[in-house]
């Protein structure tokens, strides 16, 4: 599917990003080209020393999604856009709000903006839990650059070219998650625990990867795609990373909940069911639930039914939470 496409990677030197071309360039030995556009000239000079250009058909470009003349450049003869780049951080976020809004916001249209006028056939966006039903401004800012891509898709004037968002939990182990957080602090025989209730959603990368190709490969355009995935107590992960330590309860920091939402109850009357994904279909544009459910054999969610990592029906156990750290080369 991706043989002799050119795809552009926006944020392509973090953890999706390189996980990302590690798995194309094993599965699509034909690929035409991959362009990695990021602004962090040191990360992008450690990948090198994994893809050389030399060896593989990549290139390294910097620059900020904050920047559309930049974009218009690098996506040039582009086929396949994925779109990663993004300030992440929530606390980082509430502390510099405008900040997370020109990157997660502004520079999300500029990739809307440079994928339109340079013919590129595929978008996809990455999202997150925190967008659906959000309380900081990271998760408002991706509920905002799921709404611009949905619009984009909705409104685009006869041009082939599809807009989709994947929106997915925690990527189990990812660098700054809980997993290395409480790796490094076991050492001082206590594990701050934010709340003993605490739930997340959790996916492996290989998934998050898998979620990306559903879209590039099953996607219409203008829907939102989720996993169905497995819930984990905070409380959990602390005992199967250091089952000798203490806990030491620390409160809900700003911007954080107790449990989070894959899609809300309000979502819900837009969402179907499908190849164990949940489809969140667009409520403007030539196709909704009702067309997606008739012509792909997919079953429309319960009307009210809300996706929350609390009330899950498949949670991850203390060893199974193990078995990942070691299958995910955690340690």
């Amino acid at each position: 599917m991706l043989n002799n496409k050119s795809i552009l990677i926006t944020g392509g030197t973090g953890s999706f990003g390189k996980a990302f071309v590690r798995f194309i360039f094993e599965k699509f030995p034909k690929i035409k080209r991959v362009v990695i556009f990021s602004r962090d000239e040191q990360k992008q000079f450690e990948m090198t020393a994994e893809f050389p250009s030399k060896k593989y058909p990549i290139k390294y470009m910097l620059g900020d999604v904050r920047d559309l003349e930049r974009l218009m450049k690098v996506s040039q003869n582009i086929d396949i856009l994925i779109h990663s780049a993004a300030m992440k951080h929530v606390p980082a976020a509430e502390q510099n709000p405008m900040e997370c809004v020109k990157t997660n916001i502004l520079g999300s249209q500029n990739v809307i903006d440079a994928a339109l006028a340079n013919g590129v056939k595929q978008v996809v966006a990455l999202s997150t839990d925190k967008s659906a039903n959000p309380i900081n401004v990271y998760g408002a800012s991706k509920l905002l650059l799921e709404r611009l891509f949905v619009f984009a898709n909705a409104e685009k004037i006869e041009q082939n070219i599809r807009f989709s968002v994947v929106r997915y939990g925690n990527i189990f182990g990812s660098k700054g998650s809980v997993v290395p957080f409480f790796q490094k602090k076991k050492e001082e025989g206590v594990l701050p625990i934010t709340d003993l209730k605490m739930t997340r959603f959790s996916i492996t990368v290989q998934e998050s990867i898998d979620l990306v190709m559903y879209a590039l490969e099953k996607g219409w355009g203008g829907e939102i795609i989720i996993p169905v995935a497995p819930s984990y107590r905070i409380v959990d992960v602390a005992k199967a990373v250091a089952p000798e330590c203490k806990h030491e309860v620390v409160g809900v920091r700003k911007g954080e909940k107790i449990n989070e939402l894959l899609f809300s109850s309000f979502e819900s009357f837009s969402t179907a069911k499908r190849d164990g994904y949940f489809i969140i279909c667009p409520t403007e544009g030539d196709w909704n639930r009702d067309k997606y459910c008739e012509k792909m054999d997919a079953i429309a969610v319960e009307n009210g039914f809300e996706y929350n990592s609390g009330t899950n029906d498949s949670w991850l156990s203390v060893e199974q939470i193990q078995e990942l750290m070691i299958s995910e080369y955690i340690d």
